[in-house]
């Protein structure tokens, strides 16, 4: 019965009957997201924007304003962070840190990213802002800015406070954020063991497929009794790096496979594009200008996310101007790249002036005439 279903399902595709598209993949979960990291483009969704308890997945935020302040100069790696009552006292997934104790934000880092460590995350939010509180209030900040519509945090850990929600989607945004903008992070969500305290206590990653799933880069794990398994996890093929997010996994296992069917569905369906000239890009030649031309250059580099049927169809057209007259500002427009798939413009890049041409004056100008008629009757 089955090889005929099948027999039949394959004719009316042959006949054009029934749309043939590819399957999405498998997940057991109330919310998923795969999103590309360099585009932010979504390549598949499932309840994406439902408001869901993410867990300690909320923990992508907390590390992400670490990052930010390590970046800012406010602390470094070899900072010391005191652990006060209230962080010693937090429960929940810990690094049993004491009243008292003090931990480099290196140490702060490892075990956040790797044992996910409640007590290290308010360690380290009472330093940056004084309080958990104070420091909640810059998550939900940062949340606004990048755009994180169906967030409400209220803690910097995930343990579970009524209202504390967010979105598969929101998840992506954050995660996309701190791997984008803090490749540096890699270092901590890499980890598969580690210890602290000079080897005495054992770290060991909650992340199963920094071991299991070549390419993985992170990022973090979160579960609670009303949450159930959640999880953001990123990997990086071919120069490319997906971020799938998982809510609400019935097991441990389901949210690990639901992640792994989501970055397999976007390695073996899309490839990313770097959009660049077909040949080099010649002079513009400058008329009344201290140089006689100005080499144009690509404003910024670029990169498309394409269906891998898609990137073997990528052309490019220039667009030039034929000559300038000085001054030439640097960074000036002089043209632009289209990139066209399969004949369809998908982008327009701008060409500018690598370097600024000033006019010549008239003293300047003068001298060049002379020159000029000077050198023309020289034998």
């Amino acid at each position: 019965m089955k090889k005929l279903c099948a027999t039949i399902l394959c004719l009316l595709l042959c006949a054009g009957l029934l749309p043939a598209q590819a399957a999405g993949p498998a997940v057991d979960a109330k919310a998923v997201v795969l999103m590309e990291k360099t585009t932010g483009d979504v390549l598949y969704e499932e309840q994406a924007h439902q408001a869901l308890e993410p867990a300690s997945v909320t923990k992508v935020m907390t590390l992400l304003l670490i990052m930010e302040a390590l970046d800012e100069g406010t602390i470094t790696k070899e900072t010391m962070v005191p652990v006060s009552a209230t962080a010693a006292g937090m429960g929940g997934s810990q690094v049993y840190m004491k009243e008292g104790e003090e931990f480099s934000v290196h140490d702060m880092l490892k075990a956040i990213s790797v044992a996910s460590g409640n007590d290290a995350c308010v360690a380290m939010a009472e330093y940056l802002a004084g309080s958990e509180a104070s420091f909640v209030e810059k998550m939900n900040q940062r949340a606004q800015e990048l755009g994180m519509e169906d967030t409400v945090f209220l803690n910097c850990t995930g343990l579970p406070a009524e209202g504390h929600v967010t979105s598969a989607y929101d998840i992506a945004l954050m995660s996309r954020e701190l791997i984008l903008h803090h490749p540096d992070i890699r270092t901590y969500t890499t980890i598969w063991m580690d210890t602290l305290r000079d080897g005495a206590f054992q770290l060991a990653n909650t992340n199963k497929l920094i071991r299991f799933y070549d390419g993985a880069t992170g990022l973090k794990t979160g579960s609670t009794d009303s949450a159930l398994y959640c999880l953001s996890a990123t990997a990086e093929k071919e120069g490319m790096e997906l971020i799938a997010v998982v809510l609400g996994s019935p097991t441990s296992n389901d949210r690990f496979e639901a992640a792994k069917a989501l970055l397999n569905y976007g390695f073996a369906g899309w490839s990313l594009v770097t959009a660049a000239p077909s040949e080099p890009l010649s002079p513009i030649p400058v008329s009344l200008g201290t140089t006689e031309s100005v080499q144009p250059i690509l404003a910024e580099d670029s990169q498309i996310l394409l269906s891998k049927g898609e990137a073997a169809k990528v052309t490019t057209t220039l667009t030039v101007e034929e000559s300038l007259q000085a001054p030439v500002e640097q960074g000036q427009q002089v043209g632009t790249l289209h990139v066209q798939v399969d004949g369809q413009t998908k982008q327009s890049i701008p060409l500018v002036a690598q370097e600024a041409v000033p006019r010549l004056t008239l003293w300047q100008v003068y001298q060049r005439m002379l020159t000029t008629l000077f050198c023309g009757v020289c034998p």
